[in-house]
């Protein structure tokens, strides 16, 4: 048992030191618009928008006993949500951050490109945030005998989740999904 504890904190450290949020999973996704460079002070309108996914989007509600609402918010530089992705055979690392005044900030092998969400997307976002069963995700659900998996660490509502997407966590799964949409593709 002291043999598999050491190994887990092990891990655990391991993990933390490379946790970097970023997705992982195209599911319910939300489309980007507006795509702007870090480096622009504005959108470009003629910019191309990278598609994501075009699987299907999954249901909002994940609990029959209450009902998302989108989470608030409090100004433009609130960071609603952090989502960093590590690891992976490659050794990737990817990050994603929704804010406040409803832009994307993505950075994905040192290039970052912050796209604007439109209301209904904006909304979207929030509401998964707002999610009941959220509350209920473990804080820390990382397989240590799997191999060459994604982390994905995410930081919303004052709580950090760390994942690699082994243990079934719909509203979470849905989340992530959403977020990696917003990813700079190939």
């Amino acid at each position: 048992m002291r043999g598999r504890r050491a190994v887990v904190v092990a891990g655990l450290v391991g993990v933390l030191g490379l946790a970097g949020c970023s997705p992982g999973d195209d599911e319910g996704s939300a489309r980007p618009t507006d795509a702007v460079t870090a480096s622009s002070a504005a959108p470009s309108p003629g910019s191309p928008t990278p598609e994501p996914s075009s699987s299907p989007s999954p249901s909002v509600s994940a609990s029959p006993s209450a009902s998302p609402s989108p989470v608030p918010v409090t100004g433009p530089d609130q960071k609603l949500v952090t989502m960093t992705v590590s690891g992976g055979y490659a050794g990737v690392s990817k990050k994603v951050v929704l804010r406040g005044d409803g832009t994307v900030r993505a950075t994905d092998e040192g290039r970052t490109v912050v796209r604007r969400t439109d209301a209904a997307q904006f909304t979207k976002l929030r509401t998964l945030l707002g999610d009941p069963a959220l509350d209920e995700v473990p804080e820390f659900t990382i397989d240590m005998g799997a191999a060459d998996m994604f982390q994905y660490t995410l930081q919303f509502d004052g709580r950090t989740v760390m994942t690699d997407r082994s243990a079934g966590q719909p509203a979470l799964d849905r989340l992530i999904g959403a977020l990696e949409a917003w990813l700079p593709k190939g």
